[in-house]
């Protein structure tokens, strides 16, 4: 049974990861005041969590919490997404090299297992987390424990609609999953990186277009949370 605590910190990751996710979407943009009691009621929880959450984006440098001014979004730049998908590709891309190196027989059935089960959500919103378990468990076939933790606060810039957001960049994706397993298969280190940071480098060009339509970086204004 989950304890009190474990609640409100499985309460303050998706207050987080939601607002994370507006931010680097733009839905919330540059300048806009995010109201605490408005937050908390939405997520229909106490302060506590919501203040945490806040926080965690503060240290990303996604919002700006002050005293007497409150908490404001600072936002994202296209150059900001840019820069860190590139973090992010290199990363994953060492994790897929490793991985092709060290993947076991059993991971990688589970990864071909995995594979088959995003391309057969194609379309639905739940695309998104089986994407992120594929991605996960390659990370993990890299067997290196701090490469993984680096790997999960970098790609927190990734939003976990992004397959959503962006379904032409599906198919790419899934083919690329299939190139991404076959390169493990075979073994090769080289190949295995190179796809893997195609894959993010990609994501994160079509993440820069996309708010760069909408204008310079950041979404036109939306109305407070």
């Amino acid at each position: 049974m989950r304890g009190a605590n474990d609640i409100a910190v499985t309460v303050r990751e998706r207050a987080a990861r939601e607002l994370r996710d507006r931010i680097l979407t733009g839905a919330l943009p540059a300048g806009s005041r995010l109201d605490l009691d408005a937050i908390t009621e939405e997520f229909a929880t106490s302060r506590t969590p919501v203040r945490e959450a806040l926080l965690e984006l503060s240290f990303e440098g996604l919002v700006r919490v002050a005293p007497r001014s409150g908490i404001t979004v600072i936002g994202v730049s296209s150059r900001d997404v840019l820069d860190s998908f590139t973090i992010l590709g290199v990363l994953t891309g060492q994790a897929a090299a490793w991985a092709a190196e060290r993947v076991t027989g059993e991971e990688l059935g589970r990864l071909r297992e995995l594979a088959a089960d995003v391309a057969s959500r194609s379309g639905d919103d739940s695309i998104g987390e089986a994407n992120w378990l594929f991605h996960q468990d390659i990370h993990r076939a890299a067997h290196s424990p701090r490469l993984l933790a680096q790997i999960r606060q970098a790609a927190r810039v990734v939003p976990t609609n992004f397959l959503t957001l962006f379904p032409d960049h599906e198919k790419q994706s899934l083919n690329e999953h299939e190139e991404l397993l076959d390169a493990l298969a075979d073994g090769s280190a080289k190949r295995a990186r190179s796809i893997a940071e195609r894959h993010v480098l990609d994501a994160g060009r079509s993440l820069v277009d996309w708010l760069e339509q909408r204008g310079d970086g950041v979404a036109a204004p939306t109305a407070e949370i």
